[in-house]
């Protein structure tokens, strides 16, 4: 193992994250209601320009009128693009009226680490001059080429990153994929065509103590399309995925949240390790097949997530 560590920066319960445009104000109600562990406000792709400033007055509204905290959520809002006149007004109008309520900011399309230096910047001091006691995070949205190319420095940009995202439609339509979907498999490529995009950024999280969260599926009638998609990234070492509608919460926590017989298994790999190491042997086997140290750290991220999940139910 490397002297250089990095530690994961922050943990939260991730497994679904609902996408609410901010300007319909009743669909921000039932998601808060909602079983999803992540909601974000959205004021960006989901919000026509000429309902910008109202979608930017129900967010904050939103983030002052609900406990999002005691339903069991965090709650994000996902700015506008640096690359918009939106974006200023966005960041100072949540800070300064609800920057004690809102827990992280989404930034889309992230190219650059100065594109979170510019966020963070400004947060920094309206916290400062609030005199807020809480700290806002940061979350990145990989879904250029530009930000993909970087994605390694991004990823070691410090302060309140604690998350990258792969946006998968505005990252097709930046690479000139040749592909409509959103999220599904692609006809023309045999495979995933995204394998490759999402284990890049996966690695950056995991080098740099990120959290790791797949976007969007779009063809919300395709449920069984959707589980495919999360098991795959679940697999590159993603921890969860949007939902951009209700319907798909349940398939990313079902997916994200590792079964009775997985965490069953994890406590036993545990067990039979402490029982060798007590007589002086640094692996062991179970059900006949080797376990080690190696095992122990792959059984103790199921039963991180297991106590996780545990805590939110309770």
């Amino acid at each position: 193992m490397s002297h250089t560590l990095y530690p994961l920066r922050r943990a939260r319960l991730q497994r679904s994250e609902l996408a609410v445009p901010a300007s319909n104000p009743g669909m921000i109600d039932k998601a808060a209601a909602g079983p999803a562990d992540f909601v974000f406000l959205d004021l960006e792709d989901a919000v026509a320009p000429p309902e910008k400033e109202q979608a930017r007055k129900n967010c904050i509204q939103a983030l002052n009128d609900i406990d999002w905290a005691a339903k069991g959520k965090t709650v994000s809002v996902r700015i506008n693009g640096l690359d918009t006149h939106y974006m200023y007004r966005d960041v100072v109008d949540v800070m300064e009226q609800a920057g004690s309520r809102v827990h992280t900011l989404l930034v889309p399309k992230v190219g650059v680490p100065a594109d979170l230096y510019m966020v963070e910047a400004m947060v920094n001091q309206i916290e400062q001059g609030k005199g807020y006691t809480t700290r806002v995070g940061l979350e990145a949205l990989i879904e250029t080429a530009l930000g993909m190319a970087n994605v390694e420095a991004i990823a070691q940009f410090g302060g309140r990153l604690e998350a990258l995202h792969f946006g998968v439609a505005d990252y097709s339509a930046s690479m000139r994929a040749r592909t409509t979907n959103i999220g599904g498999l692609n006809p023309m490529y045999p495979g995933d065509q995204w394998h490759a995009a999402i284990c890049r950024m996966v690695i950056a999280c995991r080098a740099y103590g990120l959290r790791a969260i797949d976007g969007p599926f779009g063809d919300f009638s395709d449920p069984e399309g959707y589980k495919d998609g999360a098991r795959r990234a679940a697999a590159l070492g993603c921890e969860g995925k949007w939902a951009i509608h209700p319907s798909q919460v349940a398939l990313a926590n079902e997916i994200f949240s590792p079964t009775e017989a997985e965490v069953t298994k994890a406590r036993r790999i545990i067990e039979e390790l402490r029982k060798a190491e007590s007589q002086g042997k640094g692996a062991a086997s179970l059900d006949g097949k080797m376990i080690d140290a190696a095992s122990e750290k792959q059984a103790n991220n199921i039963l991180v997530m297991a106590d996780a999940i545990a805590a939110k139910q309770s």
